[in-house]
Protein backbone atom coordinates (compact mmCIF):
# COMPACT_ATOMS: atom_id res chain seq x y z
CA UNK A 1 0.00 0.00 0.00
CA UNK A 2 2.98 2.56 0.62
CA UNK A 3 4.54 1.25 -2.29
CA UNK A 4 1.75 2.40 -4.46
CA UNK A 5 0.99 5.55 -2.12
CA UNK A 6 4.53 6.80 -3.29
CA UNK A 7 4.12 6.23 -6.61
CA UNK A 8 0.22 7.82 -6.59
CA UNK A 9 1.72 10.88 -5.14
CA UNK A 10 5.39 11.38 -6.15
CA UNK A 11 6.08 11.16 -2.04
CA UNK A 12 8.37 8.72 -0.20
CA UNK A 13 6.13 6.48 2.19
CA UNK A 14 8.24 4.71 4.70
CA UNK A 15 6.51 2.55 7.10
CA UNK A 16 7.67 2.70 10.65
CA UNK A 17 6.62 -0.44 12.67
CA UNK A 18 6.29 0.83 16.13
CA UNK A 19 4.57 -2.18 17.40
CA UNK A 20 3.90 -2.76 21.34
CA UNK A 21 1.47 -2.53 24.37
CA UNK A 22 -1.50 -3.16 22.37
CA UNK A 23 -0.33 -0.61 19.39
CA UNK A 24 -0.76 2.10 22.19
CA UNK A 25 3.08 3.01 21.25
CA UNK A 26 2.63 4.02 17.52
CA UNK A 27 -0.87 5.37 18.95
CA UNK A 28 1.00 7.43 20.85
CA UNK A 29 3.77 8.32 18.78
CA UNK A 30 1.70 9.87 15.71
CA UNK A 31 -0.84 11.66 18.26
CA UNK A 32 2.03 13.55 19.76
CA UNK A 33 3.84 14.00 16.17
CA UNK A 34 3.33 17.53 14.24
CA UNK A 35 0.46 17.87 12.29
CA UNK A 36 2.13 18.50 9.31
CA UNK A 37 0.77 15.86 7.21
CA UNK A 38 4.40 13.73 7.18
CA UNK A 39 3.61 11.32 10.47
CA UNK A 40 0.26 9.10 9.73
CA UNK A 41 -1.18 6.40 11.30
CA UNK A 42 -2.04 3.05 10.10
CA UNK A 43 -4.44 2.34 12.60
CA UNK A 44 -5.89 -1.33 13.79
CA UNK A 45 -9.32 -1.73 15.65
CA UNK A 46 -7.22 -1.68 18.84
CA UNK A 47 -7.11 2.16 18.46
CA UNK A 48 -10.84 2.13 19.29
CA UNK A 49 -11.26 -0.81 22.32
CA UNK A 50 -7.97 0.55 24.03
CA UNK A 51 -9.92 3.18 26.06
CA UNK A 52 -11.75 0.67 27.70
CA UNK A 53 -8.71 -1.88 28.10
CA UNK A 54 -6.49 0.46 29.36
CA UNK A 55 -7.21 3.26 32.36
CA UNK A 56 -4.06 5.43 31.85
CA UNK A 57 -3.85 5.79 28.06
CA UNK A 58 -1.72 8.78 26.80
CA UNK A 59 -3.87 9.65 23.94
CA UNK A 60 -7.64 10.01 22.77
CA UNK A 61 -8.88 8.17 19.74
CA UNK A 62 -11.25 10.78 18.52
CA UNK A 63 -9.75 14.14 19.79
CA UNK A 64 -5.93 13.59 19.34
CA UNK A 65 -6.13 12.39 15.23
CA UNK A 66 -7.74 13.64 12.29
CA UNK A 67 -9.32 10.63 10.03
CA UNK A 68 -8.55 10.71 6.42
CA UNK A 69 -10.14 7.55 5.43
CA UNK A 70 -10.50 3.42 6.18
CA UNK A 71 -8.77 1.76 4.45
CA UNK A 72 -9.81 -2.11 4.76
CA UNK A 73 -11.78 -4.91 6.85
CA UNK A 74 -11.85 -8.48 7.79
CA UNK A 75 -13.50 -10.48 9.53
CA UNK A 76 -12.24 -12.80 12.05
CA UNK A 77 -12.59 -16.94 11.60
CA UNK A 78 -14.27 -19.88 14.46
CA UNK A 79 -11.96 -22.77 13.63
CA UNK A 80 -11.22 -25.80 15.03
CA UNK A 81 -8.75 -29.04 15.16
CA UNK A 82 -10.76 -31.39 12.71
CA UNK A 83 -10.41 -33.96 15.81
CA UNK A 84 -12.89 -32.18 17.66
CA UNK A 85 -16.26 -34.05 17.16
CA UNK A 86 -18.42 -31.00 15.66
CA UNK A 87 -18.79 -29.57 12.34
CA UNK A 88 -20.98 -26.23 12.70
CA UNK A 89 -20.99 -23.47 15.06
CA UNK A 90 -24.68 -24.91 17.02
CA UNK A 91 -22.24 -28.09 17.08
CA UNK A 92 -19.58 -25.88 19.48
CA UNK A 93 -22.44 -24.52 21.13
CA UNK A 94 -23.95 -27.77 22.18
CA UNK A 95 -20.25 -29.44 22.76
CA UNK A 96 -20.25 -26.48 24.95
CA UNK A 97 -23.37 -26.62 27.21
CA UNK A 98 -22.77 -30.11 27.49
CA UNK A 99 -19.23 -29.52 29.00
CA UNK A 100 -19.32 -25.61 30.30
CA UNK A 101 -15.73 -24.55 30.88
CA UNK A 102 -14.23 -27.92 29.72
CA UNK A 103 -13.45 -26.74 25.92
CA UNK A 104 -10.81 -23.75 25.41
CA UNK A 105 -10.21 -21.59 22.94
CA UNK A 106 -6.95 -20.31 21.68
CA UNK A 107 -6.90 -16.62 21.07
CA UNK A 108 -3.59 -13.78 20.06
CA UNK A 109 -3.81 -12.13 23.48
CA UNK A 110 -6.17 -10.99 25.94
CA UNK A 111 -7.58 -7.28 25.06
CA UNK A 112 -7.25 -8.45 21.44
CA UNK A 113 -10.20 -7.46 18.72
CA UNK A 114 -10.32 -11.61 18.32
CA UNK A 115 -10.58 -12.11 22.09
CA UNK A 116 -13.77 -9.56 22.82
CA UNK A 117 -15.30 -11.74 19.59
CA UNK A 118 -15.25 -14.88 21.26
CA UNK A 119 -16.19 -12.88 24.68
CA UNK A 120 -19.41 -11.26 22.72
CA UNK A 121 -19.94 -14.75 21.08
CA UNK A 122 -19.85 -16.45 24.43
CA UNK A 123 -22.05 -13.93 26.09
CA UNK A 124 -24.35 -14.51 23.32
CA UNK A 125 -24.42 -17.75 22.85
CA UNK A 126 -24.62 -18.63 26.63
CA UNK A 127 -21.47 -21.10 27.26
CA UNK A 128 -18.49 -20.97 29.20
CA UNK A 129 -15.23 -21.62 26.91
CA UNK A 130 -11.75 -21.32 28.75
CA UNK A 131 -9.90 -18.72 27.27
CA UNK A 132 -6.00 -19.87 26.38
CA UNK A 133 -4.54 -16.31 25.80
CA UNK A 134 -1.08 -16.41 23.27
CA UNK A 135 1.56 -13.89 22.23
CA UNK A 136 0.11 -13.23 19.08
CA UNK A 137 -1.53 -14.87 15.97
CA UNK A 138 1.18 -17.11 15.28
CA UNK A 139 1.78 -19.09 18.32
CA UNK A 140 -2.00 -19.38 19.02
CA UNK A 141 -2.61 -20.93 15.44
CA UNK A 142 0.16 -23.43 16.15
CA UNK A 143 -1.59 -24.48 19.15
CA UNK A 144 -4.32 -25.37 17.26
CA UNK A 145 -2.64 -26.45 14.72
CA UNK A 146 -0.73 -29.24 17.51
CA UNK A 147 -4.20 -30.06 18.79
CA UNK A 148 -2.87 -28.97 22.46
CA UNK A 149 -5.85 -26.44 22.14
CA UNK A 150 -9.28 -27.04 19.93
CA UNK A 151 -10.67 -23.77 19.15
CA UNK A 152 -9.90 -20.34 18.24
CA UNK A 153 -10.80 -17.15 16.59
CA UNK A 154 -8.38 -15.26 14.51
CA UNK A 155 -8.05 -13.08 11.94
CA UNK A 156 -9.11 -14.92 8.60
CA UNK A 157 -5.89 -14.08 6.61
CA UNK A 158 -3.90 -15.83 8.84
CA UNK A 159 -5.43 -18.75 8.68
CA UNK A 160 -6.63 -19.12 5.40
CA UNK A 161 -3.78 -21.39 4.34
CA UNK A 162 -4.63 -23.99 7.55
CA UNK A 163 -8.49 -23.42 6.51
CA UNK A 164 -8.29 -24.63 2.62
CA UNK A 165 -5.80 -27.47 3.39
CA UNK A 166 -8.12 -28.92 5.69
CA UNK A 167 -5.40 -29.12 9.04
CA UNK A 168 -8.14 -26.57 10.60
CA UNK A 169 -12.46 -26.58 10.27
CA UNK A 170 -13.84 -23.37 9.75
CA UNK A 171 -17.21 -23.25 11.78
CA UNK A 172 -17.96 -19.30 10.92
CA UNK A 173 -16.93 -15.82 10.45
CA UNK A 174 -17.84 -12.78 12.37
CA UNK A 175 -18.71 -10.02 9.40
CA UNK A 176 -22.50 -9.60 8.61
CA UNK A 177 -21.59 -11.49 5.30
CA UNK A 178 -20.23 -14.29 3.80
CA UNK A 179 -16.50 -13.86 3.49
CA UNK A 180 -15.95 -13.92 -0.46
CA UNK A 181 -12.40 -16.18 0.43
CA UNK A 182 -14.92 -18.87 1.90
CA UNK A 183 -18.31 -18.09 0.66
CA UNK A 184 -19.72 -21.70 2.13
CA UNK A 185 -18.71 -20.72 5.22
CA UNK A 186 -21.76 -19.17 7.39
CA UNK A 187 -21.27 -16.13 9.05
CA UNK A 188 -22.29 -15.84 13.19
CA UNK A 189 -24.80 -13.84 12.25
CA UNK A 190 -27.20 -16.46 10.75
CA UNK A 191 -27.33 -18.47 13.61
CA UNK A 192 -27.10 -15.35 15.70
CA UNK A 193 -28.96 -12.14 13.95
CA UNK A 194 -26.99 -8.75 14.51
CA UNK A 195 -23.46 -10.58 15.61
CA UNK A 196 -20.79 -8.43 13.93
CA UNK A 197 -17.53 -7.90 14.52
CA UNK A 198 -14.55 -7.08 11.92
CA UNK A 199 -11.01 -6.28 12.28
CA UNK A 200 -10.23 -2.77 10.05
CA UNK A 201 -7.60 -0.65 8.96
CA UNK A 202 -7.76 3.29 8.56
CA UNK A 203 -5.23 5.68 7.89
CA UNK A 204 -5.28 9.00 10.46
CA UNK A 205 -3.11 12.18 10.70
CA UNK A 206 -2.32 13.78 14.28
CA UNK A 207 -5.25 16.36 15.09
CA UNK A 208 -4.56 19.94 14.15
CA UNK A 209 -3.45 18.66 10.55
CA UNK A 210 -4.63 21.45 7.86
CA UNK A 211 -7.69 20.70 5.98
CA UNK A 212 -6.13 20.84 2.68
CA UNK A 213 -3.61 18.47 3.34
CA UNK A 214 -6.14 16.03 4.92
CA UNK A 215 -8.13 16.51 1.73
CA UNK A 216 -4.73 16.12 -0.22
CA UNK A 217 -4.23 12.64 1.12
CA UNK A 218 -7.60 11.22 0.90
CA UNK A 219 -7.56 11.96 -2.60
CA UNK A 220 -4.29 10.27 -2.84
CA UNK A 221 -5.74 7.29 -0.70
CA UNK A 222 -9.04 7.27 -2.93
CA UNK A 223 -6.73 6.80 -6.16
CA UNK A 224 -4.54 4.02 -4.57
CA UNK A 225 -7.14 1.77 -3.20
CA UNK A 226 -8.78 1.75 -6.48
CA UNK A 227 -5.81 0.54 -8.50
CA UNK A 228 -6.28 -3.33 -8.97
CA UNK A 229 -2.78 -4.77 -7.58
CA UNK A 230 -3.75 -3.16 -4.19
CA UNK A 231 -7.26 -4.34 -3.98
CA UNK A 232 -6.13 -7.67 -4.77
CA UNK A 233 -2.92 -7.82 -2.24
CA UNK A 234 -5.72 -6.99 -0.05
CA UNK A 235 -8.14 -9.90 -0.96
CA UNK A 236 -5.38 -12.01 -0.54
CA UNK A 237 -5.08 -11.69 2.66
CA UNK A 238 -8.82 -11.37 3.28
CA UNK A 239 -9.18 -7.65 3.52
CA UNK A 240 -12.24 -5.61 1.94
CA UNK A 241 -11.50 -2.38 0.53
CA UNK A 242 -13.76 0.20 2.07
CA UNK A 243 -12.33 3.96 1.32
CA UNK A 244 -14.43 6.59 2.37
CA UNK A 245 -14.69 9.80 3.58
CA UNK A 246 -12.87 11.65 6.21
CA UNK A 247 -16.27 12.28 8.06
CA UNK A 248 -16.95 8.73 7.59
CA UNK A 249 -14.31 7.61 9.26
CA UNK A 250 -14.61 9.96 11.65
CA UNK A 251 -18.05 8.10 12.56
CA UNK A 252 -17.12 5.23 12.14
CA UNK A 253 -14.26 5.71 14.78
CA UNK A 254 -16.80 6.88 17.13
CA UNK A 255 -19.48 4.37 16.83
CA UNK A 256 -16.53 1.33 17.10
CA UNK A 257 -15.03 3.06 20.50
CA UNK A 258 -18.46 2.22 21.92
CA UNK A 259 -19.31 -1.22 20.23
CA UNK A 260 -17.09 -3.42 22.62
CA UNK A 261 -16.77 -1.01 25.37
CA UNK A 262 -19.68 -1.89 27.34
CA UNK A 263 -18.76 -5.67 26.96
CA UNK A 264 -15.43 -5.18 28.41
CA UNK A 265 -16.55 -3.31 31.42
CA UNK A 266 -18.81 -6.39 31.72
CA UNK A 267 -16.77 -8.88 31.76
CA UNK A 268 -14.01 -6.88 33.52
CA UNK A 269 -11.24 -7.26 31.08
CA UNK A 270 -8.47 -4.70 31.87
CA UNK A 271 -4.64 -4.93 30.50
CA UNK A 272 -2.86 -2.59 33.55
Amino acid sequence: FAQKLSETTGQTFVVDNRAGAGSNIGNDFVAKASPDGYTLLMAIQSLTINVSLYSKLTYDAVKDFAPISTVAVTPNCFAVHPSLPVTTLRDLIALAKARPGEIAYASPGSGTPVHLSMELFRSMAGIKLLHIPYNGAGPATTAVLGGQVPVTIITLGVVTPQLKSGKLLPLAVTSSRRAKMLPDVPTVAETYPGFEVQSWLGLLAPAGTPRAIVDRLHSAMTRTLAAPEVREKFEEQAYEVIGGTPEAFAAWIRTESGKLGKLIKERGIKLD
